[in-house]
């Protein structure tokens, strides 16, 4: 401040009484007593397998990734214990990962489960971040401190742990791109340091509550304490969609044909990226130096429509339990015939968006059947081909149902409530069929509960009927439409005429 504004800044100091370290203050635990790793590849793969359907072959590359990673990891651990030099001099080419694949193939998920069943922290973030706002250093490394947060603190348990960077692709740099080309060989080369293995600071320079925090800590004791967190052990992962991969390779596999007999490669569309090299990454526009840092290359398929189905159908993530859950706040019970759901995944394969197409047809599928099922007293839907192919025709229909469904239950909720007025005071009373009708439509109108409603109107039936009782011996009461529009007027009425000669009376 001084620098900036000259002599007019001046700083006083106050002594304070020494006092005990807040939980803020107290140094990070660098224990990581909770990590214990114990997996075979076979095991990682059937935790997935619950999961995520297809991508057997990336399936089984993570897992043996992942295994021969920790495995290092242990080794490492044992060896701190026994010949901690030996330990610091062990040196490993880190298994990171880079993941190629359109979108929606179930990339992020296999990561994140990883993470789940290994119990360790898992951060993930888009590269878009990072090209975008210019922050080369700071952004990077906040990923790497997100993981101590994500370990509630256990800075020995954020050492073991996983960060994915997705998006990748949206870094590489090309030579007529100057902008581009600056920040993304920035975040490469800041990437690079953190993959391999460097020292990051917990308190971030462009964090001013931790700076001002420091300030206070040097103010009283005269040092700072600089704790900081190796990547030695963090496993990183990237992914992206490589877009333009797809037809660089395809040229490459073209053009590397010699000779006039030399038949072309014929490669599946699908299959192109198990032909990627670093050299394809290098031309995309990546530094030899970062994809050389990435030792596993591992290739998501696209998924088809018979993908899809099985997705819904078998795995434990599927949106169909979404939506069951969805639905059945509102109280309605969902189900799905196998033939609606077949349909659905032909719609989303049309989407182009891999497992993400599912969620963009189930939303357009059943936003109007969340509206207006809701409260309607339908208690069960059960999804059907004709409600794929024709939704707004059969949302009607049961709406329809709905509403004859709703008014049959609010019908029994009057009668019930004649039977407890009746069981409660002695006396007999009942709901005429146009009675019944009419406390239906005041309900509906009025937005109330039937009980409600009913205690509301004959709020004054149980003096008015005992007096009648006393007066005449009458016990049965037969309440007309005429009661429900006018209560109190009904009730007086019937009320005189038990003072007066006999006669016909109303309700009788």
């Amino acid at each position: 401040m001084k620098s900036n504004f000259g002599d007019k800044v001046s700083f006083a100091t106050f002594a304070q009484p020494e006092r005990a370290e807040t939980e803020e203050e107290k140094p990070a635990r660098q224990t990581g007593e909770r990590f214990v790793f114990d997996f075979l590849p076979r095991d990682i793969k059937a935790h997935l397998d619950r999961f995520v359907i297809k991508q057997e072959e990336a399936k089984k590359v993570l897992s043996i990734a992942v295994c021969d990673h920790y495995n290092h990891v242990n080794y490492i651990r044992r060896l701190e214990v026994d010949d901690p030099k030996r330990a610091e001099e062990t040196e490993y080419a880190k298994q990171n990962v880079i993941l190629v694949g359109p979108t929606g193939v179930g990339k992020t998920y296999l990561i994140k489960h990883i993470a789940d069943l290994i119990k360790v922290p898992f951060v993930k973030a888009d590269a878009t971040k990072f090209s975008e706002t210019g922050y080369v250093g700071g952004d990077v490394e906040d990923l790497v401190r997100e993981l101590v947060h994500k370990a509630d603190g256990d800075v020995g348990l954020a050492q073991f742990g996983i960060i994915y960077i997705d998006e990748i692709d949206k870094l590489a740099s090309a030579s007529n791109m100057v902008g581009r080309d600056v920040s993304g060989r920035g975040v490469q080369t800041t990437l690079l340091k953190l993959m391999e293995e460097t020292e990051v600071p917990l308190r971030s320079a462009n964090d001013l509550q931790g700076q001002l925090q420091a300030a206070f800590e040097f103010q009283r004791r005269g040092k700072i304490k600089r704790e900081t967190i190796s990547t030695r052990h963090i496993l990183f992962v990237v992914s992206g969609a490589f877009e333009r991969l797809k037809s660089q390779v395809s040229k490459r596999l073209a053009q590397g044909q010699i000779g006039f007999k030399a038949e072309p490669v014929q490669v599946l569309d699908n299959e192109i990226f198990k032909h990627v090299t670093t050299g394809d990454f290098v031309e995309y526009g990546f530094e030899p130096e970062f994809i050389g840092r990435l030792p596993v290359r591992v290739v998501c398929e696209e998924l088809s429509a018979d993908d899809l189905y099985k997705i819904m159908k078998f795995s434990e993530g599927s949106i169909l339990r979404q939506y069951e859950r969805a639905f059945r706040a509102y109280g309605i019970e969902i189900s799905f015939e196998d033939a609606a759901l077949l349909l659905i995944a032909n719609a989303a394969a049309q989407e182009k968006t891999g497992a993400r197409g599912l969620l963009t047809v189930f939303e357009r599928l059943f936003r109007d059947y969340k509206y207006y099922l809701a409260g309607s007293g339908l208690s069960q839907l059960r999804v059907t081909e004709e409600l794929v192919r024709e939704p707004q025709r059969v949302l009607d229909r049961l709406m329809a149902e709905g509403q004859q469904q709703e008014k049959q239950t609010l019908r029994q909720q009057a009668i019930l409530f004649a039977g407890r007025f009746s069981r409660e005071h002695s006396l007999e009373l009942q709901f005429d069929e146009a009675a019944l009708d009419r406390l239906v439509e005041r309900t509906e109108a009025e937005r109330m509960k039937m009980n409600d409603l009913c205690a509301h109107l004959f709020k004054d039936f149980q003096f008015g009927l005992s007096l009648i009782k006393k007066n005449t011996g009458r016990n049965k009461f037969i309440l007309d439409q005429g009661a429900v529009d006018a209560p109190d007027k009904f009730l007086s009425q019937l009320v005189l005429q038990s003072y007066g000669p006999g006669g016909e009376r109303p309700g009788e």
